[in-house]
């Protein structure tokens, strides 16, 4: 498969045999892959997430004695059984091949790490009519093909079947799915517009926070265009739209261009950046911390082709009352700034 930025992971490994005789590339996988169904595997090697060697595969290429034959999706298996629990979600549209949902703020995607039940897929596998707990690649409980942060509030798509997951996650692999956060970031942001082209790595001093590397260290391709939307002096309201979803990517390139996030804590975010001396700003921003007490992060556009109607889908979803409520502070607090600050 062509590289194009967005990373590919392993999710089976198929070592041909050597005394195997040749045969066609999905009769073999279908014959050793048997807890995935072959309608799957067509669907996977159709969008180009099978790979022969090196090479995208297709369906009539015969497979050879010591081939390497390799599943690949553009998120991580996690293996992790999902204990189906019943918790409200706020579902904006549901069709018989997805679900497009607002994960609010504080809610884990997934479990792991600490966070094995109370997460959003938690809460799908009950919506989607599981009784008991189920290995988290189970069809039936919709699959992830993308994510956003805990502290991160906004739109996510779930897909409900084999094929709408694969034409999803190749769209997120291409960079055809319109992703548009809403951002409050410290400083009065120069441009009006801009493009943050930067690759980002893991910190090696801290491997829950990424960074942006330099041109001698290993990072993956990163790009976030953002535009200002409205001014507060020292803080500003922004649209981030990313090309590339890596993790943590706008928390990253922000902080990177010395515009943190708002109350992002991992990124410098949570300390005032800009701003005055006085005791009463201070009290001021501390107030503004309590008020959204997470990253002012909100993901608030999410577009891409429906797998299969092929129609365009497009939806837009409200900033939430902590947003909000500080955007309302900032607007007062603003119009009332001496000029000479």
């Amino acid at each position: 498969m062509e590289d194009n930025g967005q990373e590919l992971f392993e999710h089976f490994r198929l070592e041909v045999d050597k005394g195997q005789a040749p045969i066609r590339l999905d009769k073999y996988m279908s014959a050793h892959l048997e807890d995935t169904s072959r309608h799957r595997i067509q669907l996977a090697i159709k969008e180009g997430f099978v790979l022969l060697g090196d090479k995208t595969a297709k369906a009539n290429m015969i497979v050879r004695p010591c081939d390497v034959i390799r599943f690949v999706m553009p998120y991580r298996r996690r293996g992790v059984e999902i204990i189906p629990q019943n918790i409200p979600l706020d579902i904006r549209y549901e069709d018989d091949e997805l679900i497009v949902l607002h994960k609010p703020a504080g809610m884990v995607v997934h479990p792991g790490h600490g966070h094995f039940d109370g997460t959003l897929v938690n809460a799908l596998a009950f919506h989607l009519g599981l009784k008991d707990a189920a290995p988290d690649d189970d069809g039936r409980m919709g699959m992830l093909v993308h994510r956003i942060d805990k502290d991160t509030s906004g739109l996510l798509v779930i897909s409900k079947t084999e094929e709408a997951q694969l034409r999803l996650a190749k769209q997120f692999f291409d960079h055809t799915i319109d992703r548009r956060y809403n951002a409050v970031v410290w400083g009065d942001v120069k441009e009006d517009s801009g493009t943050i082209d930067a690759p980002l790595g893991r910190d090696p001093s801290d491997r829950l926070r990424f960074r942006v590397c330099s041109e001698d260290q290993e990072g993956k391709n990163a790009v976030t265009h953002y535009r200002v939307l409205e001014r507060f002096g020292f803080v500003t309201l922004v649209e981030c739209k990313l090309e590339t979803g890596r993790t943590h990517q706008i928390r990253v390139h922000m902080s990177s261009i010395g515009h943190p996030i708002f109350g992002d804590e991992r990124y410098g975010g949570r300390e005032i950046r800009k701003g005055t001396i006085y005791t009463k700003y201070k009290q001021f921003i501390a107030n503004c911390f309590e008020i959204c007490p997470r990253q002012a992060l909100h993901a608030r556009t999410l577009g891409f082709v429906h797998p299969v109607s092929g129609k365009w889908m497009q939806f837009d979803s409200e900033l939430p009352q902590d947003m909000t409520a500080l955007l309302d502070k900032w607007r007062r607090y603003a119009a009332n700034m001496p000029e000479e600050l």
